[in-house]
């Protein structure tokens, strides 16, 4: 039985939303897979991915299904009580990674928070409250709360908030030296994205991520890896740290978790989970039945080698396409990025006009992102079929062609 709606359009968001958000002028209604109907039927073809969250696609059915059956049965307990899903999406992390424990939240964002809390409480612990420093890097991103938009380093999230959070410091990404020269016996960790995702799809260097472990357990310090946007299967393997074969102490995990349902995770080792002890730190919705049971089927599908190997196929299909489109539109001419988080870098004359490709790629019937003005990011479903990779990558073509010409 299908409820009536009351008719709603664009309009309606800048009427009664607060604006924190400038939307594109159209709705989408409908998705399927790779592509999305809005209000008007006009299809599209989605290599957004809801910035890199439908892991899946739009109703993958076995995502559909595992939602619908929770649905009938339970959707909230409370922490007051524990749940079967959240059991089994707990044990499926911890058999997939490095990790004895998991913290369920509801974001990356929060992910982050219990990470950053951890990270002081042990420290704490172990050292006294002198050791409290956190180093991050600049131009990463760990979320919106005042505490992760304190260590994310991008002032223009964080300025004009009042007092910021003290003990934070910010290196350049991928300079060894410099964070050798910031770390120190009072840092109680190191927060890196093995890929920074909104800092413009950059991966890290073996030799540095390497080299931060080393200071790490060097000054006593925990290294942490947010990957919120690289992980779930996104660079062909589960987490990318597993690329790099360096292991965090605290890793953070949200986005393409749940394909779509909000779900964020943090995962530490049995050790490190014994200093959040009961009260220490909670949440209300973190670990309910409809996240973890939609989190298990996302599990279940991703951490396939089907699904993985398919990953890096279709990487080299999107890189090799991309590659000819930047040199034939001379908008760009490097495409950066793992697996299926990839970023072309605009030429120096393009440099600040991202937005106007994604516009462009709009105008074609397809949805694209970008990573800070100069970089257009692409994070699609990792079982996009290659028929729609063709297709949506036409479009491209078409678009960046239309930019050219104007």
């Amino acid at each position: 039985m299908s409820v009536q709606h009351e008719p709603v359009q664009r309009a309606d968001f800048d009427h009664y939303m607060v604006p924190t958000f400038a939307p594109a002028p159209f709705i989408p209604v409908r998705g399927q897979g790779s592509r999305v109907w809005d209000q008007s039927g006009r299809e599209l073809i989605d290599f957004s991915g809801g910035i890199a969250v439908n892991v899946l696609g739009h109703c993958h059915p076995a995502l559909v299904g595992a939602l619908t059956e929770q649905a009938n049965a339970l959707w909230h307990i409370s922490n007051v009580f524990t749940n079967e899903p959240a059991l089994r999406l707990a044990k499926k992390l911890v058999d997939a990674t490095f990790a004895d424990r998991v913290f369920f939240s509801n974001s990356g964002a929060e992910a982050n928070e219990a990470a950053f809390k951890l990270a002081r409480r042990v420290a704490h612990d172990r050292f006294g409250p002198q050791k409290h420093e956190i180093i991050a890097a600049t131009n990463s991103f760990h979320g919106r709360t005042l505490f992760t938009v304190s260590v994310g380093g991008q002032p223009k999230y964080s300025d004009g908030f009042g007092p910021k959070i003290e003990g934070i410091s910010h290196v350049p990404y991928n300079d060894l030296a410099a964070l050798k020269a910031a770390i120190s016996d009072k840092t109680c960790a190191v927060v890196l994205e093995p890929i920074q995702g909104e800092g413009g799809v950059l991966p890290a260097d073996q030799a540095y991520l390497e080299g931060a472990r080393a200071l790490c357990e060097q000054h006593d310090a925990l290294l942490i890896f947010d990957e919120v946007q690289s992980g779930m299967g996104r660079t062909g393997e589960l987490f990318a740290y597993k690329n790099y074969g360096v292991t965090p102490d605290i890793l953070s995990s949200a986005k393409s978790l749940g394909g779509g349902f909000p779900i964020g995770a943090m995962l530490t080792t049995e050790e490190l989970a014994k200093h959040f002890s009961v009260g220490t730190h909670g949440t209300t919705f973190g670990g309910n039945p409809l996240a973890c049971a939609v989190g298990e089927a996302v599990m279940d599908v991703v951490n396939t080698p089907v699904v993985l190997a398919g990953v890096k196929a279709k990487h080299e299909r999107f890189k090799t396409r991309l590659l000819a489109i930047g040199q034939a539109s001379g908008l760009f001419s490097e495409v950066r990025g793992i697996g299926l988080l990839l970023g072309c870098v605009l030429n120096d004359a393009w440099k600040g006009k991202a937005k106007h490709v994604l516009d462009a790629a709009v105008a074609e019937g397809l949805m694209v992102l970008q990573a800070g003005p100069d970089v257009v990011r692409f994070a699609p479903s990792l079982v996009v079929e290659d028929a729609d990779i063709d297709e949506g990558l036409n479009r491209f073509e078409r678009a960046l062609a239309n930019l050219s010409k104007a």
